[in-house]
């Protein structure tokens, strides 16, 4: 079974360069993949209706390879999970508590990086590691 990709993220993207191309890689990946966004301040992240894990993107969170991140989401696909809920905080990040619950916490190096742009690069890399986990082409050492 496949699993639900869920990106929940603060803020909206609205239109610009890099919803253009979180747009792009959407149309691409071949799983299901849902977007929600929630406002800078309150909002409630839907709850989940099946077995799911949670990665909250933070700059204190593992920087893992493409290989590595998709190997994470094969793992959960092969033990059951339902749904990955990919989660980007407000400008503040998430809370001590929050980074507590996540099952990880992912980064994306070092630097820190726009918020409509993380999400853009958080697209992308769920779609190469679809297509790595499908023998794809695409992804390339």
């Amino acid at each position: 079974m496949i699993i639900l990709l869920h990106v929940i993220a603060r803020g909206k993207i609205a239109r610009s360069p890099e919803a253009d191309l979180v747009a792009r890689y959407e149309k691409r990946i071949t799983w299901p993949i849902k977007f929600t966004e929630l406002p800078e301040v309150g909002g409630r992240i839907p709850e989940p209706q099946t077995p799911f894990k949670t990665v909250l993107l933070d700059e204190r969170g593992k920087d893992l390879s493409s290989e590595e991140f998709s190997a994470l989401l094969g793992d959960w696909r092969d033990d059951g999970m339902r749904e990955a809920r990919f989660v980007l905080g407000a400008a503040d990040g998430h809370s001590q508590a929050e980074r507590a619950q996540a099952d990880i916490l992912l980064g994306f190096g070092n630097a820190t990086w726009p918020h409509l742009l993380a999400r853009a690069m958080l697209a992308e890399q769920l779609y190469r590691a679809t297509t790595i986990l499908a023998g794809h082409p695409y992804h390339r050492a």
